[in-house]
């Protein structure tokens, strides 16, 4: 699957509302984050707290170039919950934390402007 972070390329195929549906997006907690050196690209493992009906979730983000683990721990982040679980080198990331890139391709997190409640999801 490519990822198109060029903000001038056009939309994506367009899908309908059940569609959209279909990818859970939640917001979590940040309990936990650490350095990820087996990873190809500088990236960071995540500990996320998605509330009661989730749980943990682990992530592996690239997103180092940004943040430290120092900066995530207590922050709020978006995340994709129902995909399969991937393996990335050592690590399994059990959810996708979502993120846009900048002007120089580095991962922003997707975060809400207010603190909303573990599990809340996005519609």
């Amino acid at each position: 699957m490519h990822l198109d972070h060029d903000p001038g390329a056009a939309p994506a195929d367009e899908i309908g509302f059940d569609e959209f549906l279909k990818v859970d997006i939640r917001i979590g907690t940040i309990v936990e984050a650490e350095v990820y050196d087996g990873a190809r690209k500088p990236s960071l493992k995540l500990k996320i707290d998605f509330g009661p009906g989730i749980g943990m979730r682990r992530s592996v983000g690239q997103v180092r170039a940004l943040y430290t683990p120092e900066d995530l721990v207590g922050r709020q982040v978006a995340g994709v919950v129902n995909f399969p679980p991937r393996q990335i080198g050592r690590a399994l990331s059990e959810a996708l934390t979502l993120g846009f890139a900048d002007e120089e391709g580095r991962v922003v997190l997707f975060s809400p402007d207010s603190r909303v409640p573990d599990g809340a999801r996005l519609f």
